[in-house]
């Protein structure tokens, strides 16, 4: 007989069925007598946990305990034993038992090291329980504390089952069980630290990091104890690996692949000697599954760009970096200018990958133009393209992509219909058939194949012979191929009912494809209704979202023109991307950034187009709330750029001044334009009308709508020559009841006291870090946290400044900022070099790799510099020289946030020369860190020490600017 107490109490017979246990009192006693086979239970304490009222006595219990032997039979003896009672069962009859033995296994052999060995005792174990131990008896001091322990292995049992998934790579599935589990146990430090190594292995850093904060402060809070040290060292860990982002993946595939398994290998041999090749071919062909295939087989880290969205071949670069996971500027803003094309390719330098370009044909120039410049400039990168044109660049390899052969095709065909009607069988001519017909397009059968859930084989075949009108034989042109394609969409269009067509009409609106409730929302339909296209194959699902093939999106869109509800459609989708973006907004300055970020990066395809509809439709109140609303979003995940063409679009219908009552979204289109090719013309234009409709937002008793922007006008003014119209205005919202806007305030305010002592302009910046922190800002808090390490090291103080700068850092890890990352890197190598020159240059290295593959040139030059300063120290004055003099090649000289960098290397190389008695050159170049210093008005000592002068110099430099 089999017992199980993990659950309701139970007992099956060996033939399978269940025993009739009958009440609760004898439910309780088999329980009671199960926590441990084999040992005397005392009678009283029987009567006691049994009835804990008091009404069970001596001969009631008796009596209970022969009505059990009767039930049990003979399978399973309870024996009078002393003054209680005790059941004689094997243990492993015993479902607890049982579950402490195979757990105890399965962490044995966790600890020898045998990951799927553990994994399989851990799970037998786990399917034992059926849930909560002992159940049904919570007044039983017996059954609560086996219970209790039992609930804690089970725990320690999932714990161990989760991290030999782990060590077999199976961390995608276990996140979020793991957030579930942290989440009931917060406390937990195990599982907080599974979760960490989770959320790494799948590219998570930031999040992992984030798990390690709330632990921490769960456990000050709760216990008033501090994280142990293997949670510690973990997270130091994380911290020291590679923060540089993954790249976009290839979609992955829900269906087999048949049929072009050679093509995946000539594909492959190919890339081994080229560096680019374009799969050509007509629409539905199998272009785009066969680069995904081949993407499967690289060897290369691999970065997978879907093109069908993207309609300004403009934007093509700044594609590509949010493909990388790359941002377009760090939390500071800009790079000396640096446009996306010139960050790609300093991304891409040096880098081993190959980049998939998927669906080039609608900007086949600007991608062949794009293409051609990356090959010169990144002599590790190959590109495998698809178009259904070459794209016609020197270097180029064309593959032809061809309809499958007819046993290929067949076996596609036969594959999809079993998908739909399980033990599919038909005669094979009538398949081969239906595919010739059918051109042998993948496309075409699958579309065909999937309607066999509602017809059958024949009539499928008599319906597409009517439908084309062709016969099975001979060869035929691509363009007749196309039309092939076009008409099976058609005719797979036409069998949807009146709901299905409206609903896949307006999903072609959206451009990066769609959640559940977006699509829900915008096409006003229903949950079965998407379902239903997606049985149809008119819809994909992956990874959570819808999204439609172009081939079909195309089509659709065509019919959602010929309904005359474009417009309608458009609008809805440009209200239903607004409605998100006001709902994160304020949610992208809390401690929930982390959460939200991701929701509107997965959107941003949909922002674009949105706003892109509105600027075309001249729904400038649209457009506008648009960009406002997702300001906050686009800087901080780094984007902000790729908006720029809308608004410079924007502010050309709407001229200089700002429409009624819209003066705050006006200053951040502004904003967003100026940071695009034409930036600096767009700025001049239209700064000052700017500036006063951001004053006439923030200067009544009432806030403005979109607290961002202060900080963001104050970031791009703050190196004009009169900055002070802006400091007074944001400084003035130190009163604000909004915590968010008074931590900005008293950040810009800390500026403004920069020049009475550091005292007082450390209060200000404290003051900002503990705003920002409160509400759990980590853009705002690195931001403030980088000036008072600036200001501790400024005076001296190195410790404080090292563990300001540590923290900022983790900060911005977390938010994947990997160059304002490797711009700290340089700020702590700059502390640290001083007293260890060795770590100051791992930092400086470490920097100025990470600063490689985000592709900025300014934080690259500052970690040249730094590494300069270390070369310098060691007397190697021929390595110094050259890599001051390459920092000096890649700082904007106009860009003021490279000027203390500017100024360092310049000092360096007049250092260089002084020691090799050049004293002419020297004097010329501290000449031009004293112009470079007045520019700005950084005259005093203080001035030239937060710079990063050494102190040798400053008095000397002094001098100069004051002549």
């Amino acid at each position: 007989m089999r017992f199980a107490i993990l659950g309701e109490t139970r007992a099956w017979r060996d033939d399978g069925a269940e025993a009739p246990l009958g009440g609760p009192a004898r439910r309780a006693l088999l329980t009671l007598l199960l926590v441990r086979p084999g040992e005397v239970v005392p009678a009283d304490r029987l009567a006691d946990e049994v009835d804990p009222g008091g009404a069970l006595s001596a001969h009631a219990l008796q009596s209970q305990v022969s009505r059990l032997r009767t039930a049990l039979g003979s399978a399973a003896a309870i024996e009078r034993a002393g003054a209680g009672y005790r059941i004689v069962v094997d243990d492993d009859d015993v479902d607890a038992c049982r579950f402490e033995r195979l757990a105890q296994e399965g962490r044995a052999a966790l600890r020898d090291g045998d990951a799927g060995r553990a994994v399989a005792l851990l799970r037998e174990a786990l399917e034992l329980w059926r849930g909560p131990a002992l159940a049904g008896l919570a007044e039983s001091r017996t059954a609560q504390a086996a219970a209790v322990r039992l609930e804690e292995r089970r725990l320690g049992a999932l714990e161990d089952r989760i991290e030999g998934e782990l060590r077999l790579g199976e961390q995608r599935a276990a996140v979020a069980e793991l957030r579930e589990l942290v989440g009931r146990h917060p406390l937990r430090e195990r599982l907080a630290g599974l979760l960490m190594r989770a959320l790494y292995a799948e590219g998570g850093q930031a999040e992992a990091l984030v798990v390690f904060e709330e632990t921490r402060r769960h456990l000050a809070g709760e216990l008033g104890a501090d994280p142990s040290a293997e949670l510690v060292a973990l997270h130091r860990e994380l911290l020291s690996a590679d923060p540089s982002p993954t790249p976009v993946a290839p979609p992955a595939q829900l269906t087999s692949f048949v049929g072009r398994a050679d093509e995946v290998a000539g594909v492959a041999d190919l890339l081994r000697v080229a560096r680019l090749v374009t799969l050509a071919g007509p629409g539905g062909v199998g272009k785009t599954r066969l680069s995904v295939e081949v993407a499967a087989v690289a060897a290369d880290d691999v970065c997978f760009v879907e093109l069908a969205p993207l309609r300004d071949g403009g934007a093509l670069a700044q594609v590509l970096l949010g493909a990388l996971g790359l941002r377009a500027n760090g939390l500071q803003l800009g790079d000396g200018g640096q446009q996306p094309v010139d960050r790609l390719i300093g991304a891409l330098s040096d880098r081993l990958l190959l980049l998939v370009l998927d669906n080039c044909e609608h900007l086949v120039e600007e991608a062949a133009a794009l293409v051609a410049r990356l090959l010169a400039a990144c002599p590790r990168l190959r590109v495998l393209a698809t178009s259904r044109e070459p794209l016609g660049i020197i270097g180029e390899n064309l593959w032809q992509v061809r309809p499958l052969d007819d046993e290929a095709a067949a076996g596609l065909f036969t594959d999809r219909a079993r998908a739909v009607r399980r033990g599919f069988a038909a005669d094979s001519r009538l398949v081969r058939r239906i595919c010739a017909a059918l051109d042998n397009l993948p496309l075409a059968i699958e579309l065909a194949a999937a309607r066999l859930r509602t017809l059958d084989i024949d009539d499928l075949a008599g319906r597409l012979h009517d439908r084309l009108a062709v016969a099975a034989r001979g060869s035929r042109t691509t363009d007749e191929r196309h039309r092939t394609l076009r008409s099976v969409v058609a005719w797979s269009w036409e069998l949807l009912s009146e709901p299905e067509q409206r609903a896949a009409r307006w999903f072609t609106v959206f451009a990066g494809g769609a959640t559940a409730e977006s699509a829900l929302r915008v096409c006003g339909t229903d949950g079965e209704t998407l379902e239903s296209l997606a049985d149809k194959s008119l819809l994909e699902v992956s990874g959570g979202r819808y999204r439609m093939l172009e081939t079909i999106r195309a089509y659709g869109a065509e019919r959602l023109d010929a309904a005359g509800e474009r417009e309608p459609a458009r609008r809805a989708h440009a209200r239903h991307v607004l409605a998100l973006a006001r709902t994160a907004d304020p949610h992208l300055r809390q401690a929930e950034q982390l959460e939200w970020l991701p929701v509107l990066a997965a959107e941003h395809a949909d922002l674009l187009a949105a706003v892109r509809w509105a600027v075309e439709a001249r729904e400038a109140e649209t457009a506008l709330e648009l960009l406002a609303s997702a300001s906050t979003y686009l800087w901080i995940r780094g984007v902000a750029a790729s908006v720029a063409p809308e608004a410079v679009a924007l502010l050309d219908t709407l001229g200089v001044a700002p429409p009624a009552g819209l003066g705050e979204e006006f200053v951040v289109c502004v904003l967003l334009a100026a940071f695009g090719e034409a930036g600096r013309p767009v700025w001049q234009r239209h700064r000052a009308q700017a500036e006063k409709a951001l004053a006439a937002a923030w200067s009544g008793a009432q806030p403005g709508r979109h607290p961002a922007v202060l900080l963001l006008w104050m970031m791009r003014v703050a190196g004009e020559a009169d900055p002070h119209g802006a400091f007074a205005l944001v400084s003035s919202q130190r009163d604000r009841p909004e915590p968010w806007v008074r931590a900005v305030a008293e950040y810009v305010w800390g500026f403004g006291l920069l020049g009475e002592g550091d005292d007082a302009a450390e209060r200000g910046f404290g003051a900002a870090v503990e705003g920002f922190r409160s509400i759990g800002d980590r853009w705002g808090t690195a931001l403030a946290l980088d000036m008072l390490a600036s200001l501790a090291g400024a005076r001296g103080d190195r410790a404080t400044a090292i563990a300001l700068t540590d923290e900022a850092l983790t900060l911005t890890e977390q938010l994947g900022a990997l160059e304002d990352s490797a711009d700290l890197l340089v700020n702590r190598g700059d502390h640290l070099a001083g007293d260890d020159a060795a770590a100051a240059r791992a930092d400086y290295a470490r920097a100025a790799d990470l600063a490689r593959r985000a592709g900025s040139a300014s934080t690259l030059a500052a970690a040249l510099r730094g590494l300069g300063d270390i070369a310098l120290l060691e007397q190697d004055r021929a390595e110094a020289e050259r890599l001051y003099a390459e920092a000096l090649d890649r700082i904007d000289p106009y860009w003021i946030r490279s000027l203390g960098n500017r100024v360092r290397a310049l000092a360096g190389l007049g250092r260089v020369a002084e020691a090799r008695g050049d004293h002419a050159t020297a004097r010329s170049r501290y000449r031009e860190i004293a112009e470079a210093a007045a520019v700005i008005g950084a005259s005093t000592p203080e001035a030239l020490r937060l710079m990063g002068l050494p102190e040798n110099l400053i008095e000397a430099v002094s001098r100069l600017i004051c002549r």
